[in-house]
Formats: structure tokens, C-alpha cells, sequence
């Protein structure tokens, strides 16, 4: 006779207790997202109470994004409180390109076992991305996956919903040749080409903590981690003042993939490969990895986290109100009759 037996869900490897645990760690950090007064998290949806009185024809605008293979560099360190924040990134980013201002965010995080300490240092790097954006995290998921993932393991995504009004949104119509593009900083690799990162430096097997001469004395772990610079707030303060003909976040793809997707068809852009304000540690990348110049345009943002199209007549005028907002842009390159990036 077969034996009957009965089994709990956490013996199954769940633990509901520990998720408990884990969204009381998390309410604090929610909590800096959201007007006082409101409630922060817990309701089977997220709230938020919409103005469109200011509004002709009100358009959302949505984003959903990972972090890839990044991940990994944070598990080898055990360093949990940053990924967060290039989750926001990649997402509002994206929204800010189409004139959105980005209004809220949610979280996915998958993991093999909800540790609640970390679980709640990962959601404190969402909260502080989305204080950066300017957005609420009105919620998220945890999800444990045992048997599917080990128990250190975990993958997070996420979701922006922004809004404008279609007037404002950025079409790219009314761009010319002899318009500027603009060059915003990026704070290092960001969140795209670790899988490449990943194998040039051989990361599983390579001390990250030691300070490395070619990259200022600061660790390889300390530059991989370098959140993703999120641009929303310097690039609403700028279309408050300045018509963007375009805005492209450069991610997967680098310049060749990424630029083309704010320029019309007929015009591409011309940039001087003198003027690309490149960091060290793509200069290290390619030395390590013996990359083609070529490829390693294609593949990383070589220094320029996002690019802006104005006119001509508004560049020095941009490129002030970006640096008063805390971006150092500067011009990259010139919008001319063809298709694509020409990079000399």
C-alpha cells in the first residue's frame, strides 16, 4: 500500500514567512517614493492618482527592462543595494526618449530563495532609482523558484509607465541637417555588454576587489557596479527650455545600433572619434579583449549614456542647462544627409 503523507509549502522550499519578512524591509524603502500620507505597499495593484488637467490629448508611455548578466558581478561581490537602480535606468531611460516624464515603476525579482535581507537591499536600489527619476514604486513581485534557480541566484526586471502630452512627444520630424548632437556622460558600462565584460575579464576567476592602475586605483567590482546614470531630471529641466528634436539611450547595440532610432530616414550622423569623451575602462575592455574599435561602438556606450539632437542655434544653450542640472554634455557630432553613425 502506497503511504499518504502530506507536506507544507516551505518544505516544498517556499517560504511564505520569510516574504512576509521581506516586504516589511521593503516598506521603508518604498516609503521614500510616495507622498506622506499615502499608502506605500500591499494592495493586490498599485495606485496613482492621475493629472491630466493641463492636458490636450494625455499619451502613457511605457518601458520594461532587466539588467542582464550585471547580476552576476553583484552575486560575486555580494553586493545587493545598486542593481536596483539600473533596473530604474533602463527603463526610464527609455520613457524619457519619447518626452515622457516617468510617472511609476514596478519590480520582478525571481529568486531561488527570499533571503529577506537582500531581498530588501535589492528593493532598496528600485526606491533609490526612483527617487532619482522622480517616479513612485507603487509595487512589485517576489517570486522564490526552488528547484528552478540555486538558492544565491536572482534575476530582476522592471516596468515604467510615464505620461505626456502627444503636442510635446518627441517624433523627430522637424530634425534637419546641420542639428547637434549632444553627448550626456554615461557613468560607465551600465547595464548592457556584461556578457562580453564577463568573458574578456574572466570575472568568475578574477579578484574584483583590488585596485587597478589603469582605472584610477579604483576596483574592477567598483566600476562594474557603477549604477546606470538615470537622465530623467536634467532631460525634463532641459525640454522645459529647449525643443529636442531627438533623444537615444545608448544601450545594447552601442552607437551604431541606438543613434539611428531618434534620426528620420534620409539624414544620419557624423561624429569625430576624437571628440567621444571615452572612459578607462573601456579603453581596459578593449585592450584586455583585443576588440575591434568597430565592435566595441557596437557593443557599449562608450561614454555617452544618451544623446540628444537640438538645433544648432540651441546647443550652447542646452549644453548649459544640462550642466546647471548636473550633466557635463557636451556636442558629439553634426546631423547630416545619409543613414546611420559614420564614426571618424
Amino acid at each position: 500500500m502506497q503511504k499518504s503523507y502530506s507536506k507544507s509549502y516551505k518544505e516544498a522550499g517556499v517560504d511564505i514567512t520569510a516574504g512576509y519578512r521581506a516586504v516589511e524591509l521593503m516598506k521603508q524603502h518604498v516609503a521614500r517614493t510616495v507622498p506622506a500620507g499615502e499608502d506605500v505597499i500591499g494592495g493586490f495593484g498599485g495606485l496613482y492618482p492621475l493629472d491630466i488637467k493641463n492636458m490636450e490629448e494625455p499619451v502613457l508611455v511605457s518601458g520594461t527592462d532587466g539588467v542582464g548578466t550585471k547580476l552576476r558581478i553583484a552575486q560575486l561581490l555580494d553586493r545587493h543595494d545598486t542593481i536596483g537602480i539600473d533596473c530604474v535606468a533602463m527603463c526610464v531611460n527609455d520613457v524619457i526618449c519619447c518626452g515622457a516624464k516617468p510617472l511609476f515603476f514596478l519590480d520582478y525579482i525571481a529568486c531561488g530563495k527570499v533571503f529577506p535581507e537582500k531581498i530588501a537591499k535589492i528593493v532598496g536600489g528600485v526606491a533609490e532609482g526612483c527617487v532619482r527619476a522622480g517616479c513612485r514604486l507603487v509595487g512589485g513581485e517576489t517570486a522564490e523558484h526552488p528547484g528552478t534557480m540555486s538558492e544565491e541566484d536572482y534575476d530582476i526586471a522592471g516596468f515604467a509607465v510615464g505620461m505626456a502630452d502627444r503636442k510635446d512627444l518627441l517624433v523627430n520630424a522637424d530634425m534637419v541637417a546641420g542639428d547637434v548632437m549632444l553627448a550626456l556622460p554615461s557613468t560607465g558600462v551600465h547595464s548592457n555588454g556584461f556578457s562580453l565584460v564577463r568573458k574578456v575579464l574572466d570575472v568568475e576567476h578574477a579578484d574584483l576587489t583590488a585596485p587597478v592602475e589603469a582605472l584610477g586605483g579604483k576596483s574592477l567590482g567598483e566600476v562594474l557596479l557603477e549604477p546606470t546614470a538615470i537622465y530623467v531630471k536634467p532631460v525634463l529641466a532641459l525640454l522645459k527650455e529647449v525643443r529636442a528634436k531627438g533623444i537615444a539611450h545608448i544601450t545594447g547595440g552601442g552607437f551604431y545600433e541606438n543613434m539611428p532610432r531618434c534620426i528620420p530616414k534620409g539624414l544620419g550622423v557624423r561624429i569625430q572619434r576624437s571628440d567621444v569623451k571615452v572612459p578607462p575602462i573601456f579603453k581596459y575592455l578593449q585592450e584586455k579583449g583585443g576588440i575591434s574599435e568597430h565592435d566595441m561602438f557596437n557593443t557599449f556606450n562608450m561614454g555617452v549614456g544618451m544623446a540628444v539632437v537640438v538645433a544648432e542655434s540651441d546647443a550652447e544653450r542646452a549644453i548649459k542647462i544640462l550642466k546647471q542640472n548636473g550633466v557635463e554634455a557636451y556636442r558629439l557630432g553634426v546631423i547630416e544627409q545619409g543613414e546611420g553613425v559614420e564614426l571618424l
